[in-house]
């Protein structure tokens, strides 16, 4: 059965109509057009850096020098950008949420480089009202494809945003830090389970690293006892 509905229904690229070899995979074409972060990377945020020594480990991008990180690790998975903006847009506003199944084996790679199997993964909490008019949270989304890949565990609702904030789009990065000071915070039935833990956080995009500040400080407040970050694509200056 499952022969025939591969013979009628063959795997197709999910950025374009071509054949791949697997379901929820790139083209060869799609691929070569992904902006991957490859190589070397800011230690705080995955920003791709000069050179190619991936064993100089602690090296931060210029922003990451500025300004304070109250997590500590970061990645990303793609430069925002061409086709990885599209992606990204076509999983948070196109309702294609088998994109998050896709790239859940790219979050995976780049979660090993920071993470152990003791993490825990809490994805970036949308506001009660924007996620009910888009039915779903992205972050939350890819949480939980990423877990279950393994080993690590995953608690979607562990952090809730109690204040609405209106989009950040075109804010500077002060105005993005200062509108997300204090917003999310821990679940009161979820707060036990952070404390002690590793936690990784989950976004779909990093710019200026407001909302991960954000919700880093909740579990640390929460009692959490690392926290680092993981974003599907990471805005980059000039890229």
């Amino acid at each position: 059965m499952q022969s025939l509905i591969q013979l009628l229904y063959p795997p197709q690229c999910v950025m374009c109509d071509d054949r791949t070899e697997l379901d929820f995979a790139l083209c060869g074409s799609c691929w070569a057009e992904t902006p991957f972060i490859d190589g070397l990377c800011c230690d705080a945020c995955g920003t791709p850096l000069p050179g190619d020594d991936t064993s100089n480990h602690g090296l931060l991008c210029d922003d990451c020098m500025v300004v304070a990180r109250p997590w500590s690790e970061g990645r990303a998975v793609l430069v925002y950008k061409d086709k990885a903006r599209r992606l990204v847009l076509s999983l948070k506003h196109g309702d294609r949420t088998e994109l998050a199944r896709a790239v859940a084996p790219w979050l995976s790679r780049k979660a090993d480089e920071i993470c152990g199997p003791d993490t825990l993964i809490i994805p970036v909490p949308l506001h009660r009202y924007r996620l009910l008019r888009r039915k779903f949270n992205q972050a939350a989304l890819l949480a939980q494809y990423l877990a279950q890949l393994g080993p690590m565990d995953c608690i979607p609702d562990a952090l809730v945003r109690t204040k609405k904030t209106a989009p950040l789009e075109g804010h500077s990065r002060d105005e993005r830090f200062a509108a997300l000071e204090g917003v999310i915070q821990a679940h009161p039935k979820r707060r036990a389970a952070l404390s002690g833990r590793r936690i990784l956080l989950i976004d779909d995009v990093m710019t200026s690293g407001a909302t991960f500040a954000a919700a880093t400080e909740a579990c640390f407040a929460a009692g959490a006892k690392d926290v680092r970050v993981l974003a599907l694509a990471r805005v980059v200056k000039d890229a």
